[in-house]
Formats: structure tokens, C-alpha cells, sequence
């Protein structure tokens, strides 16, 4: 950005004004009632989400969970 920006006092037009869509705060804090469990996993399904969450920079448990969370609410609508 090494170009100056000149701005300039003209009209824009017709402006629509929308409606706040954003959340909150308060509603982007989840507050998940989280079940501690023991489950046995296969060493390759551990490996893949292992590998995928370092690639992406998370945690492999939060990818588990996200996906059964998905899984969850897919079936409850059917």
C-alpha cells in the first residue's frame, strides 16, 4: 500500500440501511454442557485427526467432538 488514498467529499449514491444481524457477545459465549467420557478409538481414526489438527493448528479432540456434534444434530432432524 504504498499509493496514497484520496478521498473525496461526493455523494455515494443510495444507501440502504440493514438491520444489526451480528450476535452479541454474550450469545458467541458457548457454554456446552460437556460430558466426560471414555471411548476406545481406533489407532488410524487417532492418526487422522491427530495429523489433520496439527495441519490446521487445533486440537484433535475438538475436531472428535465437533464432528459428533454434527453427526447429532444432522440426525436429530430427520
Amino acid at each position: 500500500m504504498k499509493r496514497k488514498i484520496n478521498y473525496t467529499n461526493e455523494p455515494i449514491g443510495d444507501l440502504n440501511i440493514i438491520k444489526d444481524f451480528l450476535p452479541s457477545p454474550a450469545d458467541l459465549c458457548f457454554n456446552d454442557d460437556n460430558v466426560k467420557i471414555t471411548i476406545s478409538l481406533s489407532k488410524s481414526s487417532i492418526d487422522f485427526f491427530k495429523k489433520h489438527a496439527k495441519k490446521h493448528k487445533t486440537q484433535y479432540q475438538k475436531m472428535i467432538r465437533k464432528l459428533l456434534d454434527l453427526y447429532a444434530v444432522r440426525h436429530q432432524r430427520t
